[in-house]
């Protein structure tokens, strides 16, 4: 039986759980975030956030002042835990569900029967039954009813998860019908969304589907790209004649797919059923090698120049606006012409973050760049990314740089 929930613990105080306490304690839910960064905790606890999403701040300074929300580097004792905990894949491309494991067992201890876990992380079919099984298995003296397990997947954009959280739909997946509506419950204190109930596999497989539909689109657009530069088109117009058609809209292309979930949950899919997600898979590959196509135009490019050209890279998050760099493929081509042209001067732009990723940080051709000081220093001029700052350029800024547009702004 359900227990009233007072008390909300959220694991893991990163992109989707941060937001989520801070919506939860915004509402008025005591909520208690769990981080094993120290300096996440602190920045909580002191009403700042560790970084950008537009609106966050705001919210986590008025529920720490509130007495709403705190953080802490220990699972706290809660009525309620909602798991918000990386799930990241192996050099297989199988799921790593270790993180989910260590918060399950850190949430067992605190049990006494009748609390709410909730796994938020996405992750592949039977990733919350093995939750509620690892629980159990740290709590022998509990049954399988004393503890009801759900999976509420996330399904909001970055850069705009303050708003999306509250009006998206929620998918609400229970372990049981229970479960199910225990979470449903919950969530509704914050989201206007509609509540769509189901059981957790289903749940888990939705949003790998919803993020494997964009990523195969995606797929699409980035094949385009490749095929129009060999026979002379212009991509983007190519695109936005077609998309004319009443029936038709391609997506855009760009230098790869990043972030947490388009490029990462595709392969969830494949690992559980390899021999029939072919298309997926096909996708994915096809997202994963436009990197090293960028990569080859730019080297092209340094063939023109010389080895010693200097290189303006205009971009390292994944996306526009933000300071995420999770599977960003413009970081990934950075770190790779780092290493391939180490001749080359490369100014990185990023106006989103002060300092660049370890990754690049020990590299001695590269540095943190403002636009500006790049854009007068580059003989090549590359667009990974359509921040606001690079999208307010015009074109005869460039000058006589050799500029390879990954996005479309200066055709």
């Amino acid at each position: 039986m359900s227990r009233s929930i007072e008390t909300v613990g959220v694991i893991g105080l990163g992109y989707i759980g941060l937001p989520t306490a801070a919506v939860l304690a915004d509402a008025g839910v005591e909520t208690i975030g769990m981080d094993v960064s120290a300096h996440t905790v602190e920045a909580v606890n002191a009403g700042q956030v560790p970084f950008v999403e537009p609106g966050l701040r705001e919210v986590v300074e008025r529920a720490v002042s509130a007495g709403m929300l705190s953080a802490s580097v220990e699972t706290p004792a809660a009525d309620a835990y909602i798991v918000a905990v990386p799930t990241p894949f192996t050099e297989t491309h199988a799921a790593d569900l270790s993180y989910i494991e260590a918060a399950a067992r850190g949430i067992a201890p605190h049990l006494t029967g009748g609390e709410l876990v909730i796994l938020e992380s996405t992750s592949p079919p039977g990733a919350t039954e093995r939750m509620g099984a690892t629980i159990l298995a740290a709590r022998p003296d509990l049954a399988a009813a004393d503890v009801l397990v759900a999976h509420c997947p996330e399904r909001v954009l970055p850069g705009k998860i303050m708003v999306e959280m509250a009006e998206n739909d929620r998918i609400i997946g229970g372990t049981t019908p229970e479960a199910a509506a225990a979470a449903r419950d919950l969530y509704a204190r914050f989201c206007r969304g509609e509540m769509l109930l189901t059981d957790a596999r289903t749940a888990e497989m939705a949003k790998l589907v919803e993020n494997s539909f964009r990523d195969v689109n995606i797929a699409f657009a980035n094949e385009l790209s490749v095929i129009c530069a060999e026979v002379g088109v212009d991509v983007w117009e190519l695109i936005e004649l077609a998309n004319h058609h009443p029936r038709v809209n391609i997506l855009q292309p760009g230098p790869g797919v990043g972030g947490h979930c388009i490029a990462v949950d595709p392969w969830f899919i494949v690992d559980a059923a390899p021999e029939s997600a072919r298309l997926i898979r096909t996708a994915r590959q096809t997202n994963d090698g436009k990197p090293e196509w960028v990569l080859g135009r730019i080297e092209q490019a340094l063939e023109h120049h010389g080895a010693g050209a200097t290189v303006a890279l205009l971009g390292l998050a994944f996306k526009p606006n933000i300071d995420d760099l999770r599977e960003s493929p413009s970081l990934q081509i950075a770190e790779r012409l780092v290493e391939r042209a180490p001749e080359a001067t490369i100014r990185a732009v990023e106006p989103n973050i002060e300092e660049l990723p370890a990754s690049l940080a020990a590299a001695q051709n590269v540095t943190l760049t403002p636009v500006e000081e790049a854009l007068d220093a580059a003989d090549i001029v590359v667009l990974l990314v359509d921040h606001r700052q690079f999208t307010e350029i015009p074109a005869e800024r460039l000058g006589r740089a050799t500029v390879i547009d990954t996005r479309g702004v200066w055709r």
